[in-house]
């Protein structure tokens, strides 16, 4: 299946519907999101709210307040970036009202107050 020396390449297939002369092909086919991993751990399932909360979570990097996951250090705030992202929140809060569930909707506004607030606090 899964490499072990290297988790995110995937796995293989072999395709030996060919003629037996020849050298079979290889395939290189991405996992499921339920079975990909990132530095060992599993992803998440790739839905609404994961994907809210990563981009608040890119807003809050932006804006400094996260750090580096790579390096564990913060980085200098990029304001320009931080509003970016949290105008494509807002975007999307517009283009999808009437059509979240009361939870979505509901971390949507939350996560908007939060981050503009910060932006607030950052740009001072």
């Amino acid at each position: 299946m899964a490499d072990e020396e290297s988790p995110e390449r995937g796995f293989t297939i072999v395709d030996r519907r060919g003629e037996r002369d020849e050298e079979p092909e290889e395939e290189e086919v991405v996992a499921p999101a339920s079975e990909r991993t990132a530095g060992g751990a599993s992803l998440p399932e790739a839905d609404f709210p994961s994907f809210l909360l990563s981009l608040a979570t890119s807003a809050l990097f932006h804006l400094g307040l996260v750090a580096d996951p790579e390096t564990g250090e913060r980085t200098e705030p990029n304001l320009e970036l931080a509003r970016h992202t949290i105008d494509t929140l807002a975007l999307l809060e517009g283009k999808t009202r009437g059509n979240l569930t009361d939870e979505e909707a509901e971390l949507l506004t939350n996560l908007l107050t939060e981050l503009r607030m910060r932006f607030v606090e950052a740009s001072k």
